[in-house]
């Protein structure tokens, strides 16, 4: 009986696994019903070009180290081993913008970021490494201290048959987002998913459009009776659907008549439900509209000069 009470609670928000766990996607389809996750809601220019500008503004800030003097001042540490790996290269992968770009990108999208911290025998911090959300959980053991679930993908196996590997906590650098116990944030893309998920489905309904042609429905009426309708409606489609087919002259034998029955786009709002959506999805990042929607016309004609 348990389990029947706990099938039919509300699973469209994220839950925590256990005590400071990560969270998921319960049947992750939104109201519009479209599929939004971290990854889908990229798809989207308005989340794109949030994320980039907040991710691109946090890395290029200035990251230096500092060390108290004996006059108690305080001045930059260039000596220091941590320097170097904060300031310049936490990995030999990455420089720090990249380093600090794709962290941020992860607290924006999941509401977490992690990082592995690598030490040597002397336990001296030598690198940093991102380690993906997504494959992370928090966990309590039996004496409630805190450690780190991270499941590893067929790559990262590297012959070994563990599928996942426990970290301790001092062991990753854990920066949360907004959440409800102060361990783990909750990603706003799952918090908000009905609104990224009608910009998805508004997006999608304006491709549909110009694909069939600025005409996205209708019939075709025929005075008599049609041998074989199918062959009717596949020439119709050849010749008339599509944008690159648009505003061609239809030419209707034997008294057909062409009716069109769909819902014209500013009869539906459909402009002012998208820029609506653009302002939805800027107030989740607290990123002021004119700068996505500026971020957005410029993509879009970059993409289009090339």
């Amino acid at each position: 009986m348990r389990w029947f009470s706990n099938l039919f609670k509300a699973r469209d928000k994220p839950h925590n696994h256990s005590f400071g766990s990560s969270y998921s996607f319960f049947f992750g389809n939104s109201s519009s019903g479209k599929s939004v996750n971290e990854f889908t809601a990229m798809q989207m220019t308005a989340v794109y070009s949030c994320v980039r500008i907040l991710a691109e503004a946090v890395a290029g800030l200035p990251l230096h180290l500092y060390k108290y003097t004996d006059t108690g001042g305080k001045e930059k540490a260039i000596s220091h081993s941590l320097y170097f790996l904060l300031h310049d290269e936490p990995n030999p992968e990455m420089s720090s913008f990249v380093f600090r770009e794709t962290l941020m990108t992860h607290l924006l999208l999941w509401g977490n970021a992690y990082a592995q911290i690598i030490r040597n025998g002397k336990g001296e911090v030598i690198a940093l490494y991102p380690l993906m959300p997504n494959k992370m959980s928090v966990e309590r053991d039996a004496r409630g201290n805190l450690y780190y679930l991270y499941t590893k993908t067929f790559d990262e196996m590297r012959g070994s048959e563990k599928t996942s590997v426990a970290l301790k906590a001092e062991d990753v650098l854990h920066i949360p987002g907004l959440g409800f116990d102060g361990l783990v944030g909750y990603s706003p893309i799952a918090m908000a998913k009905n609104a990224v998920g009608l910009a998805m489905a508004t997006e999608e309904y304006g491709a549909k459009f110009f694909a069939n042609g600025a005409a996205p429905g209708g019939v075709l009426e025929h005075p008599g009776i049609i041998k074989d309708p199918q062959r009717v409606k596949d020439s119709w489609n050849k010749a008339y659907q599509g944008s690159s087919n648009a505003h061609r002259v239809a030419v209707l034998e034997e008294g057909m008549k062409y009716q069109q029955i769909a819902i014209a786009p500013d009869q539906a709002q459909f402009l002012e439900t998208r820029k609506f959506q653009i302002n939805e999805i800027a107030r989740i990042f607290r990123v002021p509209s004119h700068m996505v929607i500026g971020y957005v016309t410029r993509y879009v004609l970059l993409c289009w000069r090339f």
